[in-house]
């Protein structure tokens, strides 16, 4: 190989190796929102087609990132709502290839954050997970059964593939673990806004600046708030305190499990959330 053909193939891996994460930068910074907005969908929930329609109708929507969830048995973060979809997609047939799939439908529309647990990573080994992933065009992983610091793999694997490997804080972890998420994050930091299980939540927002503020005295990246999220007025409420990006999980997957035509119902809800972030006196990307 020619030192011009060296150079070119360094630079092709270099941009390979950045762009997940700088995709998902454009998507915090240029969203023209107050923050922005990032729905949660269960892959294969109620079908992989019809869950690929609800991640298009969320596009249409105003949704700036999507979270795509990964069915699993023992979804140990999620609350009785998501627990369920997962259970039914699992019935219905879904699997990591048919999901992965929908993130590749996706991925041309919007950055896509693929949710999954520990298990599915390693079974088939970090490398080649993290490859398939990447070959979809998907932006980022969150693995909320990999506690920070282990299984370095990971990491590094996402590193060389362009993948954020996001990290999740709590209001209980400590300062100087936060610090150390805080210095390594990409992508974003997912910050749980209550100790539990995801779940529709009233009487957050007296919490929002406290845990906004510590999770983003701890990081340059952008702060994304989850868990408990279900109304236009929390979005904005998250917003207010400060938050980058906010995370609607289980009040879209109810509408889903709810409706007879899913993508229409949910498309509703997240034009409603995206009409409560609409940017008023906050810039974008502030």
């Amino acid at each position: 190989m020619s030192i011009a053909g060296a150079d070119e193939q360094e630079s092709e891996a270099s941009a390979s190796a950045s762009a997940g994460v700088e995709r998902l930068a454009g998507a915090f910074r240029d969203n023209g929102k107050q923050a922005a907005l990032m729905p949660y969908l269960m892959g294969g929930f109620p079908s992989l087609e019809e869950s690929a329609r609800i991640g298009e109708a969320c596009v249409r929507a105003g949704a700036d990132v999507i979270e795509l969830g990964m069915p699993y048995s023992d979804p140990l973060a999620d609350g009785p709502v998501i627990h369920a979809a997962g259970t039914a997609a699992l019935q219905a047939g879904a699997n990591v290839a048919g999901v992965l799939e929908v993130a590749r439908a996706l991925s041309a529309s919007v950055p896509v954050v693929l949710m999954c647990y520990a298990n599915m990573v390693f079974a088939p080994g970090a490398a080649a997970f993290v490859e398939r992933l990447a070959r979809t065009g998907a932006c980022g992983l969150i693995v909320p059964d990999l506690p920070f610091g282990e299984a370095p793999e990971v990491q590094e694997e996402c590193e060389r593939r362009g993948i954020a490997l996001v990290p999740l804080v709590a209001p209980t972890t400590p300062p100087e673990r936060l610090a150390a998420i805080g210095a390594r994050a990409r992508g974003f930091v997912y910050t749980v806004s209550v100790v539990g299980t995801t779940g529709e939540r009233h009487a957050l927002a007296e919490h929002f600046a406290d845990v906004v503020a510590r999770a983003k005295a701890a990081t340059e990246a952008p702060v994304a708030l989850g868990f408990g999220i279900s109304s236009p007025e929390q979005a904005a409420q998250a917003a207010a305190a400060g938050a980058d990006g906010v995370i609607v999980g289980t009040r879209l997957v109810r509408a889903a499990a709810e409706s007879e035509v899913p993508a229409e119902s949910v498309g509703e809800l997240v034009a409603a959330l995206a009409a409560g972030l609409a940017a008023t006196d906050r810039p974008a990307g502030s």
